[in-house]
């Protein structure tokens, strides 16, 4: 018998190892699949499940989507599952004008190890409302050039997104949401917290595409904002961000952000600011009689109500939306995405770089020089922002 300090059992500590790793191959060979499998389940690995690990940040990746969005939504999940949230498990809370399948619920679940909420919407906030002129309406509805101009649905959506999303029973605890869509591609990792960052650094509202709005769809949304910040002018903020909004005579440019991607502090949307905007532009009537989106009513409330510093412009994060799509400069040769930034026109296009401009002088005004003095793109094809 071997005594511990002998030379026998030095040797056997030595190579204990070895001799574990012989005796436990030995077992595999010699066992079946099934028994591999229960022994592997037995073990207990010191690691939390999704649900049970403490986020930094009490935030979700947001969408209000359709049944008929199954394929589309999948499609935009696994890529923000691969590029950044299989690392961090945010949950995903989804919404639906009616009550989700079976065959939705578990098609989105498949693809995450995040918690899956889903959630239907009350009446009052998918309705035509009650002081809306019927026959104006119908009417406009006959009559529209532009996209979307004949259909009741799109309104509701354009009025939901702008006024009633954030108010959802489902997103009452959340202090940040990401908004997604179907059919939408990330083609960059994301090897930070975007929630985190805008957290850390006191940010409010985060994009990464700005176009022009069709304006025959805003004829009057302009006009009822100067009307409205005329009767409240203690809701504009110090350093705001008109200028990016406006042209020389004052008119609104239609430059808004395209919200199908936007990461918001929550807080905004909840503020007195936002929430009095929102039932003033919607007893207006203008997202009925019009077709007011909910970019352009989200892009002007955060020019007017948030500073500068608040805007957060994501550069790094590319981004395809079905028709335009923004790519990080260089991507085509290094970096962590996969786009050809030559076929990316926002960059560069005119309502992008007057916000960079706009904000660079805004938090630098005794720099001489401009943010950005390349060439700019003025004539962007106008595409439907939702």
């Amino acid at each position: 018998m071997a005594f511990p300090g002998s030379r026998y059992a030095r040797l056997i500590w030595r190579h204990l190892p070895i001799l574990l790793a012989g005796v436990l191959g030995g077992y595999i060979v010699g066992t079946n699949k099934t028994e591999i499998r229960r022994v592997l389940q037995d073990v207990d690995y010191p690691q939390l499940n999704s649900t049970e690990r403490a986020l930094p940040v009490r935030a979700a990746i947001v969408a209000l989507v359709r049944n008929s969005d199954l394929f589309g939504l999948r499609l935009a999940m696994r890529q923000i599952e691969d590029r950044f949230n299989s690392r961090y498990n945010y949950p995903y809370i989804f919404v639906n004008d009616v009550p989700f399948t079976e065959e939705f619920k578990q098609g989105v679940s498949d693809l995450t190890k995040a918690r899956v909420e889903f959630g239907t919407l009350d009446h009052d906030s998918w309705k035509v409302p009650e002081w809306i002129d019927q026959e104006r309406y119908d009417q406009v509805k006959r009559t529209a050039k532009y996209p979307h101009g004949e259909k009741d649905s799109y309104r509701k959506m354009c009025r939901f997104q702008s006024g009633y999303l954030h108010r959802h029973p489902l997103l009452s605890d959340l202090e940040y949401y990401w908004r997604i869509e179907p059919d939408v591609e990330y083609f960059c990792d994301i090897d930070y917290d975007p929630f985190m960052f805008m957290k850390q650094n006191g940010l409010k509202y985060g994009w990464n595409i700005a176009m022009p709005e069709f304006m025959d769809t805003i004829r009057t949304l302009w006009n009822t904002t100067q009307q409205f910040i005329a009767e409240n002018p203690k809701y504009l903020a110090k350093n705001n961000l008109k200028e990016w909004l406006v042209d020389d005579s004052g008119d609104y440019n239609g430059c808004h952000f395209w919200s199908n991607f936007e990461i918001v502090d929550l807080s905004f949307y909840r503020s007195p600011a936002y929430q009095a905007y929102f039932d003033y532009l919607d007893r207006a009537g203008g997202f009925f009689y019009e077709r007011w989106g909910d970019a352009p009513v989200h892009s002007i409330a955060a020019a007017l109500f948030l500073n500068a510093s608040q805007v957060h412009y994501f550069d790094d994060i590319g981004y395809f939306h079905p028709q335009v799509y923004t790519c990080p400069a260089g991507s085509k040769q290094r970096g962590r995405c996969v786009c050809d930034p030559d076929q990316s026109i926002v960059q560069n296009g005119f309502c992008n770089v007057r916000f960079r401009n706009t904000k660079h002088q805004i938090l630098y005004p005794d720099s001489p020089t401009a943010a950005y003095t390349g060439p700019v793109l003025h004539a962007l094809p106008q595409v439907a922002s939702e």
